[in-house]
Parts: structure tokens; C-alpha cells; sequence
């Protein structure tokens, strides 16, 4: 029998995959909690199984390194991958629940993604059998994915993701903040990027496009454009190099320049808003009409 888990050097079992959680509302309609906290998923294994001590104590060490979950939120926490044969590969993880309440699932789709978001595998699975998923714990199981579900036999040992797929029409478009946002925006501001994302139109399925926020020169004559990047695939995105035209009311190109971004990703489904700051020696026009402007790519 294929064992559950990696280990490191020193022979403890690791988590080989990263989380991935999503609203419990998104997929089940269901919230137990309006609390801000974090909740620690507490490990139940399932009646029928037996385990071997040493497994359910790898189980119970490898369920305490998993992240605290936010209330109302469903989780998939990668514990291995790994070949049962050239044809089959077994995909370990813990369903993770922190509703207030017990939950069961049944028809879901899973998708399998690498570290930077790409489509690795996707199939559909009953998930009775996983039983009821007691309130605030961690249940672990196996998936199991054929050369027919996967888009490559070239997978991951590590830093894969085990994600719901989501119905389009229940999954929402929604913020994507960078880490350097996060921790500078006040909390008002970030609410109503939130807010504004939610009211607008999301971009079509498959399209990425970009929306102009706000644009305003400093006291050095220097350009600063806010946009958000706006994408509406199923896969994340990297950006290195952007090209950008902005044009004001009068329709003029006012201000040229490319940007390098280093580890830039705009998360599947999502909007990230970004501030391109145009040196004076890019702006190419000195009075500039910014009542009505908007910013492109030039390469399409």
C-alpha cells in the first residue's frame, strides 16, 4: 500500500501541497458565523477507517500545520501526490470545514493545479462516501486521478493545489490584493475596492482587461495611473512586462512606458488593482486633461 505521506530529512511526515479555501456559501449556500476569527480545524478520521498509530499521528502533526481557516470557509490542504502506477496517481488531503455545523458532500469538481496556478488535472467526484464532516475539523482522503483526468503525467511532487471547481454562474469575480496592499490600505479603502468589484460587471469568461481607477500627476510632473487588472479565466496569470498608452479626454496619447513586474500574478477570477507611475520623461503632452482618461496595452 502507497503511504500517505512525504518526509523530510528528518523522516517527519510534510505537507507536500499548499490550501486552497474557499466560501463555504460559494459552494454549499450554507454560513454559520458572522465572527472575525480563526479557526483551527480540530483531525477526524473517518469511523471505517483503521489506521496504525504512526498514521494517525502523522495525521494529527500534519493537521496542526495546516493554517488557521476563517469562519464560513471550505478547504482542500495538500498532503501527498503520488503514482500508484503509469496511469493512476493518488492525491491525499484533508477536506477542512469551519462552519459552526457538520457538512456532507456529494457531486464536486476538483481541479489539480501547480504552484503558479496552471490546469494540471480536473474530475469529477461523489464525495458521499467522505460521510458527514464534523463542525471545525479536518477529515483526511484520497482522490484518485487517471491519465484520462490529467493534462499531463509530468506532475508535482510538491507545491500543488487541490482546489473546487466552482459552477460559473455561482463563482463571484472578486478583489485580489496584493501582499504590499494589504498591509498598507486602510481598511475603508480596501472595503470598497471590494464593494466596487462586486457592483461591476466581471470581465467575460476567458478575457483579461484593464480598468482605470484613478490618474494624477504629482508636484515632479510625474504620471501616477491606478488600474485594476481584471482577469476572467480559470487560470491564474503572470505578468513580466506591460506596455502602457494613456490617453486623456482629448483622445491624445499623453503618456508611453513599459513596466517590468517581478512576481506579479493575478489570481484566477479575480481583479488586482496597481499604481504605474509614468516619470515626467514619459508624459508627453504638459497640460493634461484627466477628466476623462483611459490605459491600454498597445500590444493586444
Amino acid at each position: 500500500m502507497l503511504p500517505f505521506f512525504n518526509k523530510n530529512k528528518n523522516e517527519k511526515p510534510e505537507l507536500a501541497g499548499q490550501e486552497s479555501a474557499i466560501s463555504s456559501e460559494e459552494l454549499l449556500n450554507e454560513t454559520s458565523s458572522s465572527e472575525d476569527e480563526e479557526i483551527q480545524t480540530e483531525l477526524s478520521i473517518h469511523p471505517a477507517w483503521s489506521l496504525a498509530k504512526e498514521d494517525f499521528y502523522a495525521f494529527q502533526f500534519l493537521n496542526l500545520e495546516c493554517e488557521p481557516l476563517k469562519p464560513n470557509q471550505l478547504s482542500l490542504s495538500g498532503i501527498s501526490l503520488l503514482p500508484e502506477n503509469e496511469r493512476l496517481f493518488r492525491v491525499t488531503a484533508f477536506i477542512r470545514n469551519s462552519l459552526d455545523k457538520g457538512i456532507t458532500l456529494e457531486d464536486v469538481t476538483l481541479v489539480l493545479l501547480n504552484e503558479d496556478g496552471t490546469l494540471l488535472g480536473r474530475k469529477a467526484f461523489n464525495l458521499k462516501e467522505v460521510g458527514e464532516i464534523p463542525a471545525r475539523s479536518s477529515r483526511p482522503w484520497y482522490f484518485k486521478f487517471s491519465d484520462k483526468d490529467l493534462f499531463t503525467t509530468e506532475l508535482p511532487s510538491t507545491g500543488w493545489k487541490l482546489a473546487f471547481q466552482l459552477k460559473p454562474s455561482s463563482r463571484k469575480h472578486s478583489l485580489d490584493l496584493a501582499k504590499s496592499w494589504e498591509s498598507s490600505l486602510a481598511k475603508e479603502s480596501k472595503q470598497q475596492l471590494e464593494e466596487m468589484v462586486e457592483k461591476i460587471e466581471p470581465p467575460k469568461p476567458g478575457e483579461v482587461n484593464f480598468m482605470g481607477l484613478q490618474a494624477k500627476k504629482d508636484e515632479k510632473g510625474d504620471l501616477h495611473v491606478t488600474m485594476l487588472i481584471r482577469n476572467g479565466t480559470e487560470k491564474n496569470i503572470n505578468l513580466e512586462q506591460l506596455p502602457l498608452h494613456v490617453e486623456d479626454a482629448s483622445g491624445e496619447v499623453v503618456a508611453k512606458g513599459g513596466f517590468k513586474l517581478d512576481d506579479f500574478t493575478v489570481k484566477a477570477n479575480t481583479s488586482k488593482p496597481w499604481t504605474f507611475i509614468f516619470p515626467k520623461s514619459m508624459v508627453t503632452k504638459d497640460e493634461l486633461d484627466l477628466s476623462k482618461w483611459k490605459a491600454y496595452s498597445p500590444n493586444k
